[in-house]
């Protein structure tokens, strides 16, 4: 039985990265007077480490340690991550959210069918708000449980996020289906015993989902069917909640 439906936010629900938190941190290394600029390749790579202030102190320590400013480290961190919140914040609420393909309608689908929401991620819950803004003013209350920034200790490819959200849902994982974009994203979900879904981006296109119960592009439209690329067999156009049931019983 498919009873809830858990979903990762950037390059999931919303094509975010490359022109949203990449943006974010450059401007906020920027406002801080530092010779730092992450180009797409770059961010590209660092985003094999899940979690921004990880991803800072990963750079700074392991990638250019030649760039690390003085003092503490740490403190430095938390105050430029804090900054690129507000940034990003900023950012997404002037230019809005690109939604991914099949993100509105799924959600609302599988609201309408009773099915819960949940939300799985490593990013803020700050930034969560420009995502529940162009879903509509009632989008926060969709989401029966939201497993966000340091709610959990380790960060994605650790299950542990997940585990949180499967608790705050009171669900086993067989009742429930994760969407991920990342190879991160999908040792997480797998991890917590979760048939996950991949929807692929540019940065993750060459990863490895073999894990994953189905491999797209995107969720699909009417107008704008999506392409499978791996995982189990499936014929549709589009992801909805009817297909969404029939994966999980193939995958039984």
């Amino acid at each position: 039985m498919l009873k809830a439906l858990i979903f990762d936010v950037d390059g999931t629900l919303a094509d975010t990265e490359r022109d949203g938190h990449r943006v974010a941190f450059n401007r906020a290394f920027a406002a801080e007077g530092l010779p730092v600029v992450w180009d797409e390749a770059l961010y590209g790579r660092l985003l094999g480490i899940t979690g921004g202030k990880e991803r800072l102190l990963h750079f700074f320590t392991r990638v250019r340690p030649d760039l690390r400013p003085a003092g503490d480290l740490d403190v430095l961190i938390r105050h430029l991550h804090a900054r690129k919140t507000d940034i990003y914040s900023d950012l997404l609420n002037t230019e809005g959210v690109p939604l991914r393909p099949g993100i509105r309608r799924l959600l609302t689908e599988a609201r309408d069918r009773g099915l819960k929401l949940a939300i799985a991620t490593t990013t803020t819950e700050k930034n969560l708000e420009p995502i529940w803004a162009a879903l509509g003013p009632q989008a926060r209350g969709w989401f029966h449980t939201v497993g966000a920034g340091d709610c959990v200790a380790a960060k994605k490819p650790a299950p542990d996020v997940y585990e949180y959200v499967l608790a705050g849902l009171g669900l086993p994982a067989g009742d429930c289906l994760a969407f991920e974009d990342s190879e991160n994203g999908l040792r997480a979900a797998t991890g917590a015993g979760l048939d996950t879904i991949v929807t692929v981006t540019d940065y993750t296109r060459a990863q490895d989902f073999s894990a994953a119960l189905l491999v797209v592009d995107h969720l699909g439209e009417p107008d704008r069917p999506m392409v499978r690329l791996s995982g189990t067999a499936f014929a549709g156009r589009m992801l909805d909640v009817d297909a969404l049931m029939a994966l999980k019983i193939a995958r039984a």
